[in-house]
């Protein structure tokens, strides 16, 4: 495949913010393509699309880091190299929900709220599930039951579909850039509606707010996602190339493992800043 031959894991690690634009590149692709082609169902196919081309990228990962598990020794040192795909993978994941925001953000509304159609069905069940839980605890339950869920979602995909993970981060994506570009065109059609003025000190100060309310929990928890469709992708390869019982299959099922433990870390945290932290700051 081109993309395959252009784009791999040893080119991403060395220059890791050049994924942001790839993943920029992709979703506007997979956006623009999806209302030309299958407009009525473009919520969806956008998201398709952007992972089609992620996939090879993806694949490769998994590859690269399951080999790197049988030829380094130490946790400390393995968790290290794997950083360098967490890293990479996180750029491309910004990537795609930044150019979302984007096109939410400056493109006419009739089109954005069909691009956008499932993302904002999904904010909407979300918003009345978290409404109706008053206690803080019980909403703390519920986001880790939910994250937790979508995380072994992102382990079984990367195991059976090798790169499958790349699914559900995409999504999340999506659905984070609807968030915040609705939250960037409300409040600006709002100070727009009261002085009649478009200010640009006003835009760039509503897009921080909206960016760091969204990612002040999202960061850990999609470091999260990332580490977890690792790890499944990691043991999807062994399962291929190594045979069970052998001495570094367990090496590699016991590093995959680690890496399950603090993705469950940085779900727990992220849960935390989402409950108790970014309401008292918005």
């Amino acid at each position: 495949m081109v993309l395959e031959s252009i784009f791999n894991p040893l080119k991403a690690e060395k220059a890791p913010w050049n994924m942001f634009f790839i993943g920029a590149l992709y979703s506007s692709a997979g956006l623009f393509l999806g209302n030309w082609i299958f407009k009525e169902y473009a919520s969806l196919i956008m998201v398709f699309l952007t992972t089609m081309a992620c996939i090879p990228l993806l694949y490769n990962t998994m590859r690269l880091e399951e080999k790197k598990d049988t030829a380094i020794e130490g946790e400390k040192n393995l968790l290290r190299e794997h950083s360098k795909a967490i890293l990479f993978l996180m750029f491309l994941f910004l990537g795609i929900m930044f150019s979302y925001v984007l096109w939410y953000v400056v493109l006419p509304s009739g089109f954005v709220q069909n691009s956008f159609k499932s993302q904002t069905l999904t904010i909407q069940s979300i918003n009345v599930r978290i409404a109706g839980n008053v206690i803080q605890i019980r909403t703390l339950t519920n986001i880790m039951l939910n994250n937790l869920k979508v995380l072994i979602f992102c382990i079984l995909f990367s195991f059976l579909y090798g790169a499958g993970a790349i699914f559900i981060l995409t999504w999340n994506a999506s659905v984070i850039a609807a968030a915040t570009g609705n939250f960037i065109r409300t409040n600006l059609a709002a100070i727009t509606a009261k002085t009649g003025v478009y200010k640009v000190a006003s835009y760039f100060q509503i897009v921080s707010l909206a960016l760091i309310r969204y990612m002040t929990h999202g960061i850990p928890e999609i470091l999260a996602y990332f580490i977890g469709g690792l790890a499944g992708g990691i043991i999807s390869v062994a399962v291929i190339n190594e045979k069970f019982g052998t001495k570094r299959f367990e090496k590699i099922v016991l590093d995959s493992s680690d890496l399950i433990l603090l993705a469950v870390l940085f779900l727990i945290l992220a849960a935390l800043i989402e409950v108790y932290i970014t309401p008292i700051l918005f």
